[in-house]
């Protein structure tokens, strides 16, 4: 018998677990250690900000589903890890042993690495659904006496798709008040250009973003680097191609709303051979870590590096159909280990996104996310708004019954059917 632990229930997380318990054998013991008593759809935040959902509906009870699958759940917080003696030391003073480690976590939230920033400074966020859900108080009374907004990615960020989208859902919340005239929107990005989104772009999406911004009247700064948030004040430097300063802003905001840089958890950072300076896990081919060989990392939490070097630095995104495959492959690799055998699973890193626009949207797929592509691809329309929505109600509703499905992979084949279709 063998007792596989997954740190953290997030997408990365459940997800794992449904899949390792498939693929373990019926001896073997799968365990969940999270401080979340319950899974939320992340892609889902930008919505509950305004109010277009409410958390509930995104939201997952752990305990039931993972008894109903023979996976134990226990409703911790991890305070460090031990990889040198296989050992989990939790918040209330115990431990858990493991025999396989897959750390799941997702990031720290870095906001503490801009002066004023962050949901205990000035901002808004919409990272974590109960940042979302002060977000939306907040929202009801900005609205109420509204004046300009902020949206965008401070430097070292690598998920830019929610602060886009974030923006267009703020723009369309409020032309349905009729109060859009009354808030001017500046949309300010570590990004050297619009639409770069830490792939270097992807299809067309520089002109179809920055097309957006125009159609709705947001102006932007990109190559931005954010320097301080004061109350009501957000000092901006933004540099030229060469990194060079070429214009400070002080920008006004009576709301803002901006994504952080993402750092490893404070359970692992620092652990020599575990984690990169940043705290991330450092893994191979097979999501291993080198050192710690019966340890494993999928998601937001696993270092990889950028895409290019940027004038401000930007991230790599660990879009929702890479970290699937990640899981895929992990859950394959442990089996193989338990047989006895070498790892031979690897990833496929394919970048897939539905970024919606709060009545439209931008589709785009990466294959694979790190340039030369074999397929680089990006649409728009309102139908990319619907099948986010739908997209939401199907995953949402499968892991409710603790169903594990490559729901990304299935999209992706939806979608390049669509390029394909429009190549013929």
């Amino acid at each position: 018998m063998a007792r596989i632990v997954i740190l953290g229930a997030g997408i990365g997380g459940v997800p794992m677990a449904l899949e390792m318990r498939q693929m373990a054998r019926k001896e073997d013991e799968v365990c969940v250690i999270s401080e979340s008593p319950t899974f939320h759809f992340v892609p889902s935040n930008p919505w509950v900000a305004v109010k277009w959902r409410k958390p509930e509906d995104i939201k997952v009870e752990l305990a039931p589903m993972f008894k109903k699958k023979g996976i134990t759940f226990v409703n911790q917080k991890v305070t460090r890890v031990h990889p040198d003696r296989n050992q989990i030391d939790l918040a209330d003073g115990s431990t858990v042993d493991y025999d396989y480690l897959v750390i799941a976590t997702g990031p720290k939230l870095a906001f503490e690495e801009v002066p004023g920033f962050g949901p205990h400074g000035h901002t808004q966020s919409v990272c974590h659904v109960d940042h979302a859900v002060e977000a939306a108080e907040f929202w009801d009374e900005f609205v109420k006496d509204p004046g300009p907004v902020i949206v965008g990615s401070v430097q070292g960020a690598s998920c830019f798709g929610p602060a886009y989208e974030y923006a267009f859902i703020a723009d369309a919340d409020l032309r349905k008040r009729e109060i859009r005239d009354k808030v001017p929107i500046t949309f300010v990005t570590s990004e050297p250009y619009i639409g770069h989104l830490g792939l270097g772009g992807v299809g067309d999406t520089k002109g179809l973003l920055e097309g957006e911004l125009r159609q709705h009247h947001i102006k932007a700064i990109t190559n931005a680097r954010v320097d301080r948030i004061e109350d009501g004040v957000m000092h901006v430097t933004e540099v030229d191609e060469k990194g060079q300063e070429k214009q400070k802003h002080e920008l006004p905001f009576k709301h803002a709303m901006m994504i952080p840089a993402f750092k490893g958890v404070e359970a692992v950072a620092g652990i020599e051979g575990l984690v990169n300076p940043r705290g991330f896990v450092l893994i191979d081919e097979y999501q291993r870590n080198p050192t710690f060989k019966n340890v494993y990392s999928v998601g937001v939490c696993v270092a990889i590096p950028p895409v290019e070097a940027t004038p401000v630095p930007t991230g790599s995104p660990k879009t929702g159909y890479m970290i699937e495959s990640m899981v895929t492959a992990t859950a394959h690799n442990i089996r193989e280990q338990l047989d006895g055998k070498e790892p031979s699973h690897k990833a496929t890193w394919n970048a897939l996104c539905l970024a919606d626009l709060g009545d439209t949207g931008v589709a785009f797929i990466a294959r694979p996310q790190m340039p030369p592509r074999n397929v680089t691809w990006a649409s728009k329309g309102r139908w990319v708004h619907l099948a986010k929505i739908a997209f939401e109600k199907y995953f949402i509703r499968k892991i409710r019954k603790g169903i594990s499905e490559p729901f990304y992979e299935r999209l992706g084949l939806k979608l390049m059917g669509i390029v394909r279709l429009k190549k013929s």
